[in-house]
């Protein structure tokens, strides 16, 4: 038994494309355990789901320029967000009806585009993900998005979780509201890009919203959410990389299918317990996330 985990373990390891991957898969489930939290808490899957979709076009666009790929999705990510922010503020249509026509607005003009551009493989990676496959520039890029981010999130963690809670309590203690709101979008248009090596467009939305959401229904403190977001996030990458390599599977649909998983055996948990102890299984009977 012990010798079958260590082959398990120790085989993937010994080619470098396979270390690497696992450098990434750690740093992209590290990012994304963060910020799943906050955007669960603060209710923005959607939004994650917009943006990640929404870069295409600045990517195709990147390409065609001889750009950064990097630098054109972080781009359409912002655009994307701030669009969102306008017009919620200046029509009457609700925020998540705005969000599904500027994502899929967005999405259906990067597949124009991408029809339209000739490409190689490498475009079909951004869809698609190529997590065995980074080359070095795209390497550092994965590592110092992560470093940035992970300092940005712990330096402003309080003023985040304050006004993710309640907006009109952070403005009325005086944070700055706008500076947090249109920051914690950056940083996540900046975890998508990051991601994007990894798992892809399609699915990067599992990445940023699974952990959290596992995390909520084990805990009632940020603190504990956190920690356990982290631990499902990094493990479930991981686990799922090695599984690619002896399945001989693709690696981000991988770490997805396992973090679904244990979102499942989470809620089938949650609600065991909250039988045994007679509590509602209603979410509004659940308590709320403390600070």
């Amino acid at each position: 038994m012990i010798e079958a985990v260590w082959n398990f373990v120790a085989l993937p390891l010994s080619f470098p494309f396979m270390q690497r991957a696992l450098i990434v898969a750690v740093l992209v489930g590290a990012v994304s355990a963060v910020l799943s939290c906050y955007l669960v808490l603060k209710g923005w899957s959607l939004m994650g789901d917009a943006i990640s979709h929404a870069v295409l076009p600045g990517v195709v666009l990147a390409y065609a320029l001889g750009l950064p790929l990097s630098l054109g999705a972080f781009a359409a990510g912002l655009t994307c967000a701030m669009l969102t922010g306008y017009l919620t503020e200046n029509s009457r249509v609700r925020e998540d009806t705005v969000l599904g026509i500027v994502f899929s607005g967005m999405f259906g003009f990067g597949l124009v585009l991408f029809t339209r551009i000739e490409s190689d493989e490498h475009l079909l990676h951004i869809l698609f993900g190529n997590l065995l496959g980074i080359p070095d520039n795209e390497f550092r890029e994965v590592i110092i998005i992560a470093i940035v981010v992970l300092i940005a999130v712990l330096v402003r963690r309080r003023d985040l979780l304050v006004y993710c809670f309640d907006p009109q309590h952070a403005r009325a203690i005086g944070l700055p509201v706008g500076l947090l709101h249109y920051g914690l979008l950056a940083l996540l248009s900046l975890a998508i890009v990051a991601s994007l090596k990894a798992v892809g467009i399609i699915l990067v939305i599992a990445m940023l919203v699974a952990p959290g959401a596992i995390a909520y229904l084990l805990s009632r403190r940020f603190d504990l959410m956190l920690l356990i977001a982290g631990i499902v996030a990094i493990g479930s990458s991981v686990a799922g990389t090695l599984m690619s390599f002896h399945l001989d599977a693709a690696t981000g649909p991988s770490i997805v299918v396992i973090q679904a998983g244990v979102f499942v055996l989470a809620l089938v948990a949650t609600r065991i317990r909250q039988r045994l102890a007679g509590v509602s299984p209603h979410p509004e009977a659940d308590g709320a996330i403390g600070a």
